[in-house]
């Protein structure tokens, strides 16, 4: 028996008494963008969500390739009747047993979509303001790079945010340097030269942000680097905005008292929608 909110019931009734994704938060996932019935950039989800699993040493099924994952979500989406505009998540976790040590490394999945209404990348006019997270700090270690189900710093940052008026909040690691905003991944522009935050500080390993990255070196004459960005260096900047998956580029318009341009933001975006046939 268990108690689940004061209720005795049987425990074989209650899906998280043993859930290690629940428990432990011992689970990794994805979280992909669909329009017209194609998974945007699934390839790249596929495989850092494979790196993700071997990281944190979980079994990978043999059924577990790109086509086979590609399938459950293109035919959940079809039967939701939602395959023109939707979003997807696939959580993987490790199979019931054991307390931190588990009993084996075999994984189970799930798959949950929702509707989106405008499957179309564009930037919003709207003022968007952020500041600091400063009440916990992101390590600077390979497992902050990954799409965990461990994400109280973002959880508890995003209800900071809604407290205090913020559209988004900006998180810092061990060293007190900037690594991304509570929904992705940070650019910031400083007259030519676009400057993102590079991997060993922290940040997660975006897809979207892997996509920025290879069109502002392909297609503008922007200096792109990855390096170290402090919280001083952002009132000091031209242009910053947030990039992922499912919004793809969010401008930042206004961080403490200091205004920014969006002229790069919106450059980057009709590049990308051109290079996504979305124009």
């Amino acid at each position: 028996m268990i108690n689940f909110n004061g209720i005795l019931q049987d425990s074989d009734t209650n899906l998280l008494e043993q859930n290690r994704g629940f428990l432990y938060g011992d689970g990794v996932f994805e979280t992909l963008k669909i329009v017209d019935g194609k998974i945007l950039f699934f390839e790249d989800h596929y495989f850092r969500l494979m790196a993700a699993m071997r990281i944190v040493r979980m079994e990978i099924p043999m059924n577990f390739t790109l086509e086979y994952l590609e399938e459950q979500v293109l035919s959940l989406v079809k039967k939701n009747k939602i395959e023109q505009s939707a979003r997807a998540r696939i959580t993987v976790y490790r199979n019931d047993g054991g307390f931190y040590l588990p009993t084996n490394n075999t994984v189970s999945f799930l798959i949950q979509t929702s509707a989106i209404v405008d499957p179309v990348y564009s930037i919003s006019e709207k003022e968007y303001e952020v500041d600091l997270y400063k009440d916990f700090y992101i390590p600077k270690q390979l497992l902050s790079t990954l799409k965990t189900t461990n994400k109280m710093i973002h959880v508890t940052g995003s209800i900071y945010a809604k407290e205090n008026d913020l559209d988004n909040c900006i998180l810092l690691n061990d060293s007190k340097n900037v690594v991304e905003a509570l929904q992705g991944n940070l650019f910031m522009r400083m007259g030519n030269t676009l400057i993102t935050p590079p991997i060993s500080e922290g940040c997660l390993n975006g897809i979207m942000r892997k996509q920025i990255l290879s069109l502002a070196k392909k297609e503008t004459n922007l200096e792109v680097v990855e390096q170290v960005i402090s919280p001083f260096d952002l009132q000091k900047a031209d242009e910053l905005f947030v990039t992922n998956v499912i919004r793809g580029i969010q401008p930042i318009t206004k961080y403490r008292k200091k205004e920014f341009e969006q002229d790069t933001a919106k450059v980057l975006n009709t590049i990308l929608k051109q290079h996504l046939g979305m124009v």
